[in-house]
């Protein structure tokens, strides 16, 4: 069992770091920054405090990982601070693996949420033994052209604000991937929204329940064979969740990547597995296609799969707490988090 970090409250300290790419403390996003930090202290009344290296710019913070885990371990250590939220995702946060205190996260459970390349992060958190959240970013869902998306607000107040049991997770009525430019510019300028057509069950029946644990796939992968890799203990009877990144991977690599999991018997050994919408909807159908074939090639058709959900590069999202309980139905193909996601 992961523990369970205290909700927040209003008035409470959260710190933003960036464990990937420095991009937040680039001059020319600086702007970007600033407005995903009014939404967390206007609509949901926190007080933010950067790390201290979080803002030094995307070429230090390449260069220096050992300062990307020192504001980790500060974040965590700091018992003023509630809650952590990463700036946004990159592609090399596995290297700040060496800096890793392992004790200091144990010791000291708070909210820790990000998704794409802060997979790494969540995998920190998971080996402490303590639950994280795949959720919003500062630079992305919070820092959202014009006003946060209403969906996206209510799943962050249902998740880390309330210690109430999360409940079924409807599909957002629309979604969007489009690629505005961050400059100030289109600071004004809405993305266009696309109508959302919903959960899709690939296969198997029934009702399937399962501890949440997964992430961006891509990034998964860098970690398959580290000491962050999950004991087999906790893939038994889960709730597997995987998605895409921007980079939009080959269907190929999508069949490699599942008969690796299927190989080390994870896919066996999970109740379910949910998928969640593929950037720009690219590969929509091929996914699938490729998803379908790893199952029957492994004797796994009645697995149960849920296709196209709202969690990961899209937005708006919804967040999935690591170790909670969770729900897949296939009859009524809806998805629900069985528990509270924080005391």
């Amino acid at each position: 069992m992961l523990i369970k970090p205290k909700k927040l409250q209003p008035g409470d300290r959260v710190a933003t770091v960036s464990p990937s790419w420095g991009g937040a403390g680039e001059p020319e996003l600086r702007w970007r920054y600033e407005q995903g930090v009014n939404r967390l202290e206007e609509i949901f009344g926190l007080k933010v405090i950067p790390m201290p290296n979080s803002m030094k710019g995307g070429e230090y913070l390449y260069k220096n990982p050992k300062a990307r885990a020192e504001d980790l371990m500060t974040a965590f250590k700091d018992e003023s601070i509630k809650g952590i939220i990463a700036n946004i995702g990159g592609e090399d946060s596995i290297r700040l693996l060496p800096y890793i205190d392992f004790d200091v996260i144990r010791k000291n459970p708070k909210i820790f949420m990000g998704y794409s390349d802060v997979t790494v992060s969540h995998l920190f958190c998971h080996k402490a033994g303590i639950s994280s959240f795949y959720g919003p970013a500062i630079l992305t869902d919070f820092a959202e052209n014009v006003e946060m998306n209403p969906y996206t607000i209510e799943m962050v107040n249902r998740t880390i604000f309330s210690n109430e049991i999360i409940g079924e997770i409807h599909p957002a009525n629309e979604w969007t991937s489009e690629r505005l430019e961050w400059i100030e510019e289109n600071k004004e300028l809405r993305r266009t929204m696309r109508k959302n057509s919903g959960y899709e069950v690939l296969q198997g029946s029934g009702v399937a329940q399962g501890q949440l644990i997964g992430g961006c796939i891509e990034v998964l992968e860098f970690a398959k064979g580290t000491e962050l890799w999950p004991e087999e203990k906790y893939w038994e009877n889960s709730i597997l969740f995987f998605e895409t990144s921007e980079d939009k991977p080959e269907p190929d690599l999508i069949k490699y990547w599942l008969r690796n999991y299927a190989v080390q018997g994870i896919l066996r050994k999970a109740n379910g597995i949910i998928f969640g919408k593929p950037k720009d909807e690219k590969y929509y159908d091929e996914y699938k296609e490729e998803i379908l074939n790893v199952m029957k090639e492994f004797g796994l058709e009645d697995l149960p799969i849920l296709y196209n959900l709202n969690f990961g590069h899209t937005e708006p999202k919804f967040i999935l707490p690591y170790g909670s309980k969770a729900e897949i139905n296939c009859e009524k193909r809806t998805f629900t988090i069985l528990e509270n996601g924080v005391e």
